[in-house]
C-alpha cells in the first residue's frame, strides 16, 4: 500500500453495499477503512484521522450518520464528509446541505443518494478532496 494514497473512511451496516463500494473506491485509487457500525466508527476515529468520510445516514439509529458526522466534523473540522443514503427512496423526505441553515445542524459536506454511479461518486471525491 503506497504511503501516499488518501484514505477514505466507509461506514455503512449494509454489508453488500459496504463491499461494492469499497471496491470502486479501490478501483479510483484509495485506501478504504471500512466500518459497519456507528460505534464501529467512533472506535476507529479515535486513532485515525481520514482524508475523507462516507457515512450511512441510518444505522443503529435513524440519524447515526448526522452523529457521526458531527463527531467527526468536532475532532476533524478538515475531514470532508458525504452522507450517503437510501432515506428519500425508503421513506420520501429528503435532507440536503445546500443552505447555510442545513449545514449548521447537518454537518456533511455532501449527501448523496445511494445508487449514485460508480464515475459520479469519484467525481465528487475527487472534487471534496481537491486533487
Amino acid at each position: 500500500m503506497e504511503k501516499n494514497k488518501k484514505s477514505i473512511l466507509l461506514v455503512d451496516d449494509d454489508e453488500d453495499y459496504l463491499f461494492q463500494t469499497r471496491l470502486n473506491i479501490e478501483q479510483f485509487g484509495f485506501k478504504v477503512i471500512t466500518a459497519d457500525s456507528q460505534s464501529e466508527a467512533e472506535k476507529l476515529l479515535e486513532t485515525l484521522k481520514p482524508d475523507l468520510a462516507i457515512l450511512d445516514l441510518m444505522m443503529e439509529s435513524d440519524d447515526s450518520g448526522f452523529i457521526l458526522a458531527f463527531k467527526l466534523k468536532r475532532k476533524y473540522p478538515d475531514v470532508p464528509v458525504i452522507i450517503a443514503t437510501a432515506v428519500t427512496a425508503e421513506t420520501g423526505m429528503s435532507f440536503g446541505v445546500s443552505s447555510e441553515e442545513d449545514r449548521k445542524w447537518i454537518k456533511a459536506d455532501l449527501y448523496i443518494e445511494k445508487g449514485i454511479r460508480a464515475d459520479q461518486l469519484h467525481k465528487e471525491i475527487i472534487k471534496l478532496l481537491k486533487i
